[in-house]
């Protein structure tokens, strides 16, 4: 509602026999009401009069407070006013300003003397008692509710109106609707209270407005598809036409198109790409939507990257963005790229730690290099990159905290700039305090023997990075939140380093009934608490449920499915035995006992024996130790493993004469270990090497008269005797910078397996027990302890090392008793979709490959099965791994048959199968 005088008219005075009245008003209002007559006299310029306020009375209000008012007017009794004056004036633009009233007065009711008597006479604006979005939909209602922060018994004011609108306008902006539409209606409700209004707000959003085209203007040194792809936020909608629109409003075309064919810029596939653009887009995943705000951060990545190649004066002299004839949006940049500029001669002032020579070598910039302002800081580390290997890493990591360096150009010849780097290295600073916080579950001794950094060394940012490694592999942690604040005491020359961890709980239950393969449906009741303290279990208040917080690991499993199938596992791992080195000692139990009947089923087959059973029992030992040499990512584990065999016409082992006796299987195992992967659930980067043999004892060396090939098979598997190596390798590596609060990225990771087994001479017979299977997915032949199980995505189970001879989903052939090598090679893209600690989630796609082989006569490292497919993983506290895959076997595709019958889905839960 408008006033009906200028803002400078603040007061009328009415001078007349009832009364003297100062009022402001608006159009709409309600009539003043007529003050009781009484007997003033007139006031002239001529004759001003002073008058003290004997009285004020404050007449109008339902739900303000009067004397916060009358503190608002700036009137009070006592108060000397002159009139005609400005007091009053003054008074009315105090609660004008408010803009809670629809109409202000003043009246003079009373006057004696030199003594007045006032009454603020006031109409306030209604107040809210309903509102009501017309025209969206109700969760947008809601949002914007919240947004706008609407309230019942709210003063309907045209403030409280703008806002609103600006809340609509902005939020649908961002959504891509550029053309809102809205209006207030407001209706007098006078049922729920006195002064009261319902308020509808009626929106349209209209249609959405995408990005229709992007136009470049002066860029004569890269295309507008290079610039195109700078612009993050900023995506053109696809499209495909015979009908373009050719509207831009600077670029002049009609030559460009001779140069075309003239140039024979059609034998380049970009440049065809771009001629193409005005027909066909195939972008259809862009997300079109027009943003101002990174609009603006686009501009700015654009005259970075022009600065990266050495533009270092591209200046964006205009940019102009305008309808389409179909109500989209065009973008248009005009742009002034200047000279291409160089570096010139380097020089170093106050080094005395490096040479010039090596701090060359570590800048790697070198005279005639273009002019990269952004790589000069970032090869300086002004600030340290996280992946070093720059002049700041390289002082850091020696101790140099107080290091600085600021280069300063000294000259510029043409096209050439000079540089001059100053350095300030400063002392070495000493680490003085360690301090620990947020750990209140795990003990601080957990977490500080991790730790690199101790005090007394001396500072070293490398340490500070692998510390922060070595936390987050502990798995206690939220390894995205770990927070290191060194604290520089510049005057003693010290730091204090504080440690910050966010405790996330990792305990894990498995209470489960699936389908285990030809076990057919089996229950699972496992646990596993992993931040275990064994010391504690009799110290009742450490239990929650068990005593914890000394990183050690307990993990009970149970499975059966009643008669045909029982399982037991036990293990124990102390990460630090002794509690001063990394020496991880692990001990493992289990038991498990099989009918054949289950596994005669799910092949066809009769059981003639209704007591035939396998039973295994075994148990491991194991003692690790982290080595210095070749460096410190290196690990050794000595293990001890022992497993003993039982069979009752259990014919599993494809060997005749072997389906009842008892074999035992006594083997010392040494593993060559290399870490160096970030994070345990989703690795960005490092990688993992592991090798290992595996040797029982040579039982037929020590007897070399002994022919145990003339023995029957089940005495000479009574004590099995085998040679067995193996090898992994996998790698990490990010493909994008992390984006996001979460430091989300997409990551390629690359892995390649080996494996053999084999006698050690001619006399003997290689038993089946610790050969290789392959195919399947690991779930439903993970009762085989006899096997090395390594799965394929897209695959059954195969026997076989002919991918066109293999017997699918059947019953193993006669004879075969599982490969003796293999080879396993993966490539995988992985992307997460949240890190967040309570529940790890991220995609992938796959390429696989792999083979199993009976000896070296038959081994073929080409020789492949080939799948690719889709997968997830969703890593939950409780429960540990979920996950699965969509596989199709590119070698199962045969003529006739449909896609299906070539791929497999593969569920898992609980760990991830080689």
């Amino acid at each position: 509602m408008k006033k009906l005088f200028p803002k400078s008219l603040l007061a009328v005075v009415l001078c007349c026999s009832a009364g003297l009245t100062v009022r402001a008003q608006q159009r709409d209002t309600v009539p003043s009401p007529v003050p009781p007559p009484t007997d003033i006299s007139p006031f002239s310029l001529g004759n001003p009069q002073q008058f003290e306020i004997a009285d004020i009375a404050v007449t109008g209000t339902e739900f303000l407070d009067k004397s916060l008012l009358l503190s608002l007017s700036g009137l009070s009794v006592g108060d000397k006013v002159v009139m005609p004056g400005d007091h009053f004036a003054k008074a009315i633009q105090a609660l004008w300003g408010q803009r809670l009233f629809s109409n202000i007065a003043i009246y003079i009711t009373k006057i004696e003397g030199n003594k007045i008597w006032l009454e603020i006479s006031l109409v306030e604006k209604p107040r809210m008692s309903s509102f009501t979005f017309r025209g969206i939909k109700k969760s947008d209602a809601d949002e914007l509710t919240t947004k706008a922060g609407l309230r019942k018994g709210q003063v309907v004011t045209e403030a409280m109106q703008q806002s609103t609108f600006a809340v609509i306008h902005k939020y649908y902006a961002e959504k891509g609707f550029r053309n809102v539409t809205m209006r207030m209606e407001e209706k007098k409700d006078p049922a729920p209270a006195v002064n009261s209004a319902s308020v509808i707000f009626w929106v349209d959003r209209g249609h959405k407005v995408k990005t229709n085209d992007i136009n470049f203007v002066g860029n004569y040194s890269f295309s507008d598809q290079t610039l195109k792809k700078k612009m993050k936020s900023t995506k053109v909608k696809a499209r495909f036409t015979l009908h373009p629109e050719m509207a831009d409003a600077w670029k002049d075309t009609t030559a460009q198109y001779d140069e075309y064919w003239r140039r024979m810029e059609y034998l380049s596939v970009s440049r065809t790409l771009q001629k193409l653009d005005p027909y066909f887009r195939p972008n259809i995943f862009a997300a079109a939507k027009f943003n101002d705000a990174k609009y603006e951060e686009d501009k700015e990545k654009i005259l970075a990257f022009y600065n990266s190649k050495g533009r270092r004066d591209v200046q964006i002299v205009a940019d102009t963005t305008y309808s389409s004839p179909k109500g989209d949006l065009n973008v248009e940049i005009r742009l002034e790229e200047g000279k291409k500029y160089y570096f010139g001669n380097i020089a170093w002032r106050g080094n005395t730690v490096y040479s010039d020579t090596v701090l060359n070598r570590a800048l790697g910039i070198k005279k005639g290099d273009v002019y990269n302002l952004e790589l000069l800081s970032k090869r300086l580390g002004n600030p340290p990159g996280p992946e070093g290997g720059d002049i700041g890493s390289l002082y850091m990591d020696d101790g140099y905290l107080f290091f600085q360096v600021d280069p300063v150009e000294i000259g510029i010849r043409g096209d050439t700039i000079d540089y001059e780097i100053r350095m300030q290295e400063g002392p070495k600073a000493t680490i003085k305090d360690i301090r620990i916080a947020g750990n209140e579950k795990t003990n601080e001794h957990v977490v500080r023997r991790e730790l690199r950094t101790l005090p007394g060394d001396w500072f070293s940012r490398q340490n500070l990075i692998r510390s922060q490694r070595e936390i987050s592999q502990l798995g206690f942690f939220n390894p995205e939140t770990i927070g290191i604040n060194p604290v520089p005491n510049v005057q003693e020359g010290t730091v204090d380093i504080d440690y910050k961890v966010e405790e996330r709980a990792n305990d894990q239950l498995e209470l489960s009934a699936g389908w285990g393969g030809y076990i057919g449906l089996t229950g699972t009741l496992g646990v596993t608490f992993n931040n275990f303290s064994l010391r504690n279990i009799f110290r009742k208040e450490t239990w929650d449920p068990l005593p914890s917080g000394d990183g050690q690991k307990l993990s009970l499993r149970i499975s059966s499915n009643g008669k045909q199938y029982r399982n037991f596992n036990f293990s124990f791992t102390e990460p630090w035995l002794g509690g001063k080195k990394r020496n991880p000692f692990s001990v493992n139990f289990y038991s498990s006992h099989q009918s054949p009947y289950a596994l005669a089923r799910y092949y066809g087959q009769t059981v003639e024996n209704p007591d035939a059973y396998l039973k295994v029992m075994g148990g491991a030992i194991s003692l690790g130790k982290q080595l210095r040499w070749p460096d410190d990512w290196f690990s050794v584990m000595y293990s001890i493993q022992y497993q003993r065999y039982k069979l009752r016409d259990y014919n599993y082992f494809g060997m005749p004469g072997f389906e009842s006796g008892t074999a035992n299987n006594l083997s010392f195992r040494i593993t060559l270990q290399r870490s160096s992967v970030d994070q345990q659930i989703f690795p960005r980067s490092g990688s993992n090497f592991m090798i290992y043999g595996q040797f029982t004892p040579p039982y037929s060396v020590f007897n070399p008269e002994k022919d145990y090939k003339s023995e029957p098979i089940a005495e000479q598997f009574k004590l099995i005797e085998y040679q067995k190596y193996r090898m992994s390798a996998e790698w990490y590596v990010p493909l994008s910078r992390p984006r996001g609060a979460d430091n989300k990225s997409l990551v390629l990771k690359v892995g390649a397996k080996f494996g053999y087994v084999g006698r050690y001479n001619n006399r003997t017979t290689l038993s089946p027990f610790g050969r290789f299977e392959l195919g399947g997915d690991g779930l439903s032949n993970f009762t085989v302890y006899d096997r090395d199980i390594i799965s394929q995505r897209g695959y059954p189970v195969y026997y076989t090392s002919n991918p066109k001879l293999n017997p699918e989903n059947g019953a193993p052939p006669a004879g075969y008793s599982g490969f003796t090598m293999f080879n396993k090679y993966v490539v995988e893209l992985r992307y997460p979709f949240s890190l967040n600690p309570s529940s790890t989630i991220f995609g992938l796609v796959f390429m696989e490959a792999a083979n199993g082989y009976r000896d070296f006569k038959e081994y073929d490292p080409f020789r492949l099965r080939r799948s690719v497919g889709v997968g997830a993983r969703f890593f939950l506290p409780m429960f540990g791994l979920l996950g699965f895959d969509y596989g199709i076997g590119l070698d199962r595709l045969r003529p006739g048959g449909g896609l299906k019958d070539a791929a497999k889905f593969t569920f898992m839960l609980g760990f991830e199968p080689e």
